[in-house]
C-alpha cells in the first residue's frame, strides 16, 4: 500500500480519505462516550454524561457564568441552570457573587469537586499515557497541532510554534 504521501491528491482520493477520517472519528466519539460515563458514574454513582460535560467545563474554566457555559456547551441556559443546582446539591460546586456583575454568579469546584473529578480521571489518563507510551512526544504534539487545527476551522502550521 502506498504511503499516504504517495497518494495522488483528487477528489475522489481527498473524499475517500475524508470518509476514513469520519469513520475513525466515529470509533473515537463511541469510546469517549463510554469513559464519560464511566468517570461521570466514579464522580457520583447515576451522574448523567450531560452533568459531568458541564461538570468538566466549569473545572476547565475555573470560574464561569451560567450564561457562559450555555453558550460554550450549545445548551439551553435552564437546562444549565438545573444541572448547575444538582451539582451544587452534590456538593461538587458553588457559586459566588460575580464582582463584575451584581446579577450573575460565578461557578467553580468546590475542593470536593476537584477531589472527585481527579481521581474519576485517573483510571482513563493511566489507558491513554498507556496507549501513547511508544509515541514520540514529537508525534503526540503533532496529533494535538493537528486536533486543533481541525477543531479551529484552521489550517495546520507545518511546525509548531516554539
Amino acid at each position: 500500500m502506498p504511503a499516504a504521501d504517495d497518494v495522488l491528491d483528487t477528489p475522489e482520493a481527498r473524499a475517500e480519505a475524508v470518509r476514513a477520517l469520519e469513520a475513525e472519528f466515529g470509533e473515537l466519539i463511541t469510546h469517549f462516550r463510554r469513559v464519560i460515563t464511566e468517570n461521570a458514574n466514579r464522580v457520583s454513582p447515576g451522574m448523567l454524561p450531560g452533568a459531568y460535560k458541564i461538570f468538566t467545563t466549569i473545572a476547565r474554566c475555573e470560574m464561569v457564568t451560567v450564561s457562559t457555559l450555555s453558550e460554550r456547551m450549545l445548551i439551553d441556559k435552564g437546562q444549565v441552570s438545573r444541572t448547575v443546582r444538582e451539582l451544587e446539591e452534590l456538593g461538587l460546586i458553588e457559586r459566588s457573587a460575580d464582582p463584575t456583575d451584581g446579577r450573575s454568579f460565578l461557578l467553580q469546584l468546590t475542593a470536593m469537586g476537584a477531589q472527585r473529578l481527579a481521581a474519576a480521571r485517573l483510571p482513563q489518563e493511566g489507558r491513554l499515557l498507556e496507549t501513547l507510551a511508544e509515541w514520540s512526544l514529537a508525534d503526540i504534539g503533532s496529533l494535538t497541532r493537528l486536533l486543533h487545527a481541525l477543531a479551529s476551522g484552521a489550517a495546520p502550521d507545518e511546525k509548531p510554534s516554539a
